[in-house]
Formats: structure tokens, sequence, C-alpha cells
């Protein structure tokens, strides 16, 4: 999932500490090696979910090849939920764009996870997560990713909470990017 790199519109807590443009700055190099590291990989089909629609529809920040999906409207849940409904049958993960220690490894690991799970989370030291995955995302619980306190220590208690019912696998934890600290 990835937002277009404007200064005041991703990263806004790395953003209060290094600066706007500074965090959108790390923010597009980050995405785009991300998106270079994943995207080739044959075990998986590699798409960006873009928000503003329209805007990263059309973008040429990101690089060619990956199928685009439009984030649409709603809080962050609501936005991820859509996501899911609207790939193809099979297992999915999405994972932020943030977080600089994801290989195709982790996501094959993530993946595997799968195996034995309905549901997989890569947690993050913060509570929150890196990657969520559905074995089945079009028979996901109506609950799905409903009622979470977003970019708070409870994000990922939430999530979970609202997973009801699935076997939920873990993976690796991985730090993401949000504060001046986050990048050292």
């Amino acid at each position: 999932m990835l937002k277009e790199p404007r200064p005041g519109r991703v990263k806004t807590r790395l953003g209060r500490d290094i600066g706007m443009v500074p965090a959108a700055w790390w923010f597009r190099h980050q995405s785009t090696a991300l998106i270079r590291r994943l995207a080739p990989d044959r075990r998986w089909r590699t798409w960006l979910a873009v928000s503003p629609d329209a805007e990263g529809l059309q973008s040429r920040v990101w690089p060619a090849g990956p199928a685009r999906l439009a984030q649409g409207g709603g809080d962050l849940g609501q936005r991820m939920a859509r996501q899911f409904r609207a790939l193809p049958p099979g297992p999915a993960l999405i994972i932020g764009a943030d977080i600089p220690d994801i290989t195709p490894a982790r996501i094959a690991d993530a993946f595997r996870a799968l195996g034995a799970a309905q549901a997989v989370i890569g947690p993050a030291p913060d509570g929150g997560y890196w990657c969520i995955g559905l074995k089945h995302p079009r028979a996901a619980p109506a609950t799905l990713l409903r009622g979470v306190r977003w970019s708070t220590a409870h994000a990922r208690a939430d999530t979970e909470a609202s997973l009801a019912g699935l076997r939920i696998a873990h993976t690796a934890t991985l730090r993401d990017v949000d504060t001046s600290a986050d990048l050292r």
C-alpha cells in the first residue's frame, strides 16, 4: 500500500523530526527499492494499492510493471479490506512500504505461514505490524480490520480481534520507520 510521496502527505511523523521534504524523499526511495526487490519474484504477483486514487494510478513515480489498484476512501482498515476483496482468489499479503528489512525471503515466510493458518501477521515492535495476510481473502469475516486503533500500540491486537475465529500465524518481527530514531 502506497501513497504518492508528497511532502506533508506521507511519513508526517518522520517529517516532524527531519522535515517533510526529506521524509517524502526517504519514502519514495525506500518504496522504489522495495518494489524493485519484490516485484520480479515469480513466486507471487505484486500489486500496488495506490493513493490518492487518480494520481496514484497515473503516477510515474513508481517503477513500471506491477499492476495498480486504487485504495479508495475510508480509514486504513476499510482500504486494506477492500484490497483483499479486490484481488484474485488465493492467498494474499498486504505489506507497508516503510519497512526497510522486507526481503523476498520474508514474504515467502509469510506465505508459508498461511499453509497452516487462515491469517498471518508480521509484528512490528511498536504494537503494529508490517504485513497481514489471508489464505482466503474473500471469505474474511465481516469484522475484518474494523475498530482498529491505527498508529497506536493497539493496532496489532485490534487487528487480531477483527479476525474473529481465524487461526492466526505470526512471522518475523520487523521495524517500520515512523520517526528519526527509527532511521538509526
